[in-house]
């Protein structure tokens, strides 16, 4: 029979990789927790028509790479490709705007886009989003840029820079798009066939292309910021001063647009060293339109996500692997001795020790070896013999060989308190 494969683009993640992950998203979501943001789930799957509302129609992304199917019922729906669209739908659908006046969210969730698979880039991919919705205040900004510089800092990103631009408003950009073309077109037997194609459906898409004939190109095109309305560029300067009195470095990159059709003035960049041409680790901007877009009042947003799978390579090669906790091993011979073994394991993992055990109860020496193989810092040996002399040997795995701490008898009733006690873990422990 054919062996069944994960799906190109997809993966699995096991326990040694899993650990990564957990200790990632405990150090984001405890970040946001100290910036007021809470976490908010929507479903993986969406109506179809949100994607092509929200991010754009005629975007690579709704074109090209979403995962999209008819229902039982004749409906398409699609595996969601982004999680600003989702949460917007989900702040309309549940009138947020009347139980609070600005709303702070981040959610941590599956995206799906049908992509070339390469190096930290997958078709199921993994991000952190963070959005705050109800002010139009560059203030706004500021904390947002602000809130993923300091979860790259947590979760232990380095070599990173700060990119920023804006994309001006419905006032300022249309004339800036049509001097944009006309510069396109001077230039367009220098641009790529997919570049030629987005001339006249979104020619601001040519600047972000990564082909090096259209990055020079690109570099040459007039500068949206040289073109702002005054409302545009009061509010650019005012983020900018912003960021400089938190002392946080910045460049202006003129050919950052971002991906999605949806954003307004302010957009911004983290970039990581050492990813060669997909350095982008995290990035957004204000959507002030998008509520309005979507079915809802005029109500202004900024917003961020970090691909958290191209992070995790960057420190994968940076940092050291993060360490299992202290675990014990309990090893029992007889009926007798397992049966002792099951009160003494849920005590200590309420206490918050993970314990282990011989679920199918080998032999003495088969389980020293799966002791041995998970790396237990103590292994207690329950028998018979134990039980009736009222004594537990412990053995620390940790210990030399000839050292009188390496295996020692423990009244029973003492074991629980000994061992949180090795483990540092008995203060503050009830029970």
């Amino acid at each position: 029979m054919e062996t069944i494969r994960v799906i190109r683009g997809m993966r699995d993640i096991h326990p040694d990789q899993a650990l990564w992950w957990q200790r990632m998203e405990r150090r984001l979501a405890d970040t946001l927790r100290r910036y007021g943001y809470g976490e908010i789930r929507t479903p993986l799957l969406e109506p179809t028509a949100l994607f092509a509302r929200s991010i754009g129609e005629e975007t690579d992304i709704v074109e090209k790479e979403m995962y999209t199917f008819q229902d039982r019922d004749g409906s398409s729906l699609t595996l969601r490709p982004e999680g600003t669209a989702s949460v917007v739908r989900s702040y309309i659908e549940n009138t947020q705007w009347k139980k609070e006046p600005v709303s702070r969210l981040y959610y941590l969730g599956s995206m799906f886009r049908h992509e070339r698979p390469q190096k930290g880039r997958y078709r199921q991919f993994s991000q952190v989003g963070v959005e705050l919705i109800g002010s139009l205040e560059p203030a706004a900004d500021v904390e947002m840029i602000d809130v993923m510089v300091e979860c790259m800092n947590a979760i232990g990103l380095k070599d990173t820079s700060l990119q920023l631009n804006s994309l001006g408003c419905s006032a300022c950009r249309p004339n800036y798009r049509d001097s944009l073309v006309v510069y396109l077109k001077q230039n367009q037997g220098d641009l790529c066939d997919n570049c030629r194609r987005r001339l006249d459906i979104n020619p601001l898409r040519v600047l972000d292309c990564k082909a090096e004939a259209c990055r020079r190109v690109a570099d040459g095109a007039p500068k949206i910021i040289d073109v702002l309305c005054a409302d545009c560029a009061g509010h650019f300067q005012t983020v900018r001063k912003g960021l400089e009195n938190l002392a946080l470095d910045y460049e202006i990159n003129h050919r950052m647009v971002r991906g999605l059709d949806y954003y307004t003035r302010t957009t911004f960049e983290m970039v990581a060293a050492g990813l060669g041409a997909q350095n982008a680790v995290a990035g957004g901007g204000r959507y002030d339109d998008l509520v309005k877009t979507l079915g809802g009042p005029e109500i202004p947003a900024i917003g961020f996500a970090a691909g958290l799978d191209r992070i995790l390579l960057k420190l994968q090669d940076t940092i050291p692997e993060p360490a299992s906790p202290p675990n014990i091993f309990v090893v029992t011979r007889g009926e007798a001795g397992w049966r002792a073994s099951l009160e003494l394991m849920r005590g200590l993992r309420r206490a918050g020790v993970q314990v282990c055990s011989d679920v199918r109860r080998g032999s003495m020496k088969s389980q020293m070896k799966q002791a041995n193989r998970r790396g237990a810092r103590f292994v207690i040996i329950l028998g018979e013999d134990e039980l009736t002399a009222g004594r537990v040997t412990v053995k620390d795995m940790h210990a030399e060989e000839n050292s009188d701490q390496k295996q020692i008898q423990v009244p029973r009733e003492d074991l629980h308190g000994f061992l949180l006690n090795r483990l540092g873990l008995l203060e503050g422990v009830v029970g």
